[in-house]
């Protein structure tokens, strides 16, 4: 059973990985780029526009575009992938809920919910260029969202009652409530129209990387039990 868990995982994750690079390279990174061009920019008082210089360190070490760049995106992917892949397997495993075809569309959507939608109500995907708050407060709070909403989708998947329906809400409603610390209020030249855009893809993005891992992960851990049996 383990393999089999093990290799469907693997094989999920490679599937759930090109997938979501493919969407990375023609949707998400021509708005990065775009982005970039506003860096550093930011509406002067008198609705002029300046461009601060922007520098990088010489001995940072940055892909190069082109080839080199699409396959360290694509082996981050891969490896995002398969953690994620194993996360579920020993939510699976612990909770006694089967990844099966009929069930791994549900497991997608609720990947999705856990790591994508939830986090991104507090902290919309950003652009470079854009205020953010605090890196070690926004990795607390996105955990703290992360894994409340994956307890409340459980106790729902685990006990389907109607106590277990309260508690779920408490639970997903909770770091909403505690709220997301916010960016410092700085004006940036990224419009606002491409940071809508960014955030929708960014979305979208992530319900396609969740929908096939979940998916796929079901099809071929059917598969190889089949052929165990």
């Amino acid at each position: 059973m383990f393999r089999n868990l093990f290799f469907a995982a693997l094989i999920a994750a490679l599937c759930a990985g090109l997938a979501t690079s493919i969407i990375q390279q023609f949707r998400l990174i021509p708005l990065i780029i775009a982005a970039e061009s506003y860096e550093g920019e930011a509406p002067h008082d008198h609705g002029e526009e300046v461009i601060e210089p922007h520098s990088h360190d010489e001995d940072e070490w940055m892909p190069a575009d082109g080839f080199e760049r699409a396959a360290f995106t694509v082996a981050a992917n891969l490896l995002m992938a398969a953690g994620f892949a194993f996360v579920i397997t020993a939510a699976s495993l612990i909770f006694n809920l089967p990844i099966a075809p009929q069930t791994g569309l549900a497991w997608g959507i609720g990947g999705f919910i856990v790591f994508s939608l939830a986090p991104a109500l507090g902290l919309p995907p950003g652009l470079p260029g854009m205020p953010i708050a605090e890196t070690g407060a926004r990795q607390l709070w996105w955990v703290f969202a992360a894994t409340s909403t994956a307890l409340g989708l459980l106790a729902i998947a685990k006990w389907r009652t109607y106590w277990a329906g309260a508690v779920a809400v408490v639970l997903i409603v909770l770091p909403h409530l505690v709220g997301a610390p916010q960016p410092p209020l700085e004006q940036t030249g990224v419009p606002a129209g491409l940071a809508a855009s960014f955030a929708s893809a960014v979305l979208a993005n992530g319900l396609v990387f969740w929908v096939v891992l979940g998916v796929s992960y079901g099809f071929f851990n059917s598969r190889f039990k089949g052929r165990v049996a």
